[in-house]
């Protein structure tokens, strides 16, 4: 059942005309050989193709090397600038996530078993950090509803829940008592199996680099950046409301739902203002980091001061 749908490459929107059209190239060549070879996650990245997405944000990309040296994995360490430093201890080939609960088709599953190549999309999506800093980042993904169909998600699964890789060995991190480890994470059904929710496996035309998440990481661009939970080894559909990361280890600053929300100060700092990377000049937060056309019927009728 093993057929190699690790990731990807966009199109040449993003990555640069030269190298796009040299792996176009790479492509058609290789054809036959990979109807019979097994390639690794990064050699099958070099080969494809992937479609541009739905809900591309019109904002221009953060800078690569600021998106990929500037960021959130307390596993590697508490500092913006670690984890591109430590991340190189993680193995992420071979890779597989363990799908339980309630689904009809629970097991262990290698990721590249979970999508065909033909699902994997580019997407460009606004980001907000519960800290008052944004990027905008090219993802390369599969919508999240697709592999959830796929393990056959029942009426039962209320929830989903996530989880990351627990080694000490591989993530250093993990040896201070900065959370609660495993890092957790959960989303609602609706939230899950919403078409702007992500499983990235790739970003700017690359695979997906360790200190962003390798090889597998959710990306939902309407809430804030600590629900993305990456290194992704397991998911559980269950129908009670997970336990999440942050919001065990300081309830009162982090909530379940972690809706972008410019009303909701977080009680050290105010969340009505952020700083794009790569500007000095800072805006306005929008509602729902700027989605709230596309998700905020998901939370009609709700108190979002409450449900924060």
């Amino acid at each position: 059942m093993r057929q190699h749908l690790g990731p990807t490459l966009p199109s040449s929107e993003i990555t640069p005309q030269r190298l796009y059209l040299a792996r176009r190239e790479f492509l058609g060549a290789s054809v036959g050989a990979l109807a019979t070879a097994a390639f690794s996650a990064n050699a099958f990245a070099a080969s494809l193709a992937a479609k541009p997405g739905p809900f591309r944000a019109e904002d221009k990309p953060t800078a690569k090397e600021a998106v990929t040296t500037y960021n959130n994995f307390y596993e590697f360490g508490v500092e913006k600038d670690d984890p591109a430093k430590n991340a190189g201890t993680l193995r992420t080939s071979p890779w597989s996530i363990v799908v339980e609960g309630a689904c009809d088709r629970p097991g262990t599953y290698a990721l590249e078993d979970l999508y065909k190549p033909a699902e994997l999309e580019e997407r460009v999506y606004r980001h907000r950090c519960v800290e008052a800093w944004s990027m905008v980042v090219p993802w390369i993904g599969v919508p999240l509803a697709s592999v959830l169909q796929k393990v056959g998600a029942t009426s039962n699964a209320k929830y989903v829940a996530f989880e990351t890789l627990y080694d000490k060995e591989q993530m250093p991190g993990q040896s201070r008592r900065v959370l609660e480890w495993p890092y957790r994470e959960g989303l609602r059904i609706d939230e899950a199996m919403h078409p702007l929710t992500l499983l990235a496996v790739g970003l700017y035309g690359e695979t997906l680099p360790n200190q962003n998440g390798a090889p597998v990481r959710l990306v939902v661009p309407w809430k804030y950046g600590f629900k993305g939970i990456k290194s992704i080894v397991r998911i559980k559909l269950q129908d009670s409301q997970p336990r999440t990361a942050w919001n065990v280890s300081a309830p009162s600053e982090y909530g379940f739902y972690s809706n972008v929300n410019p009303d909701v100060d977080h009680p050290r700092w105010s969340q009505k203002t952020e700083r794009r990377i790569g500007e000095f000049r800072r805006r306005e937060t929008l509602p729902f980091n700027g989605y709230g056309e596309q998700v905020a019927e998901l939370y009609a009728g709700m108190d979002l001061r409450r449900n924060f």
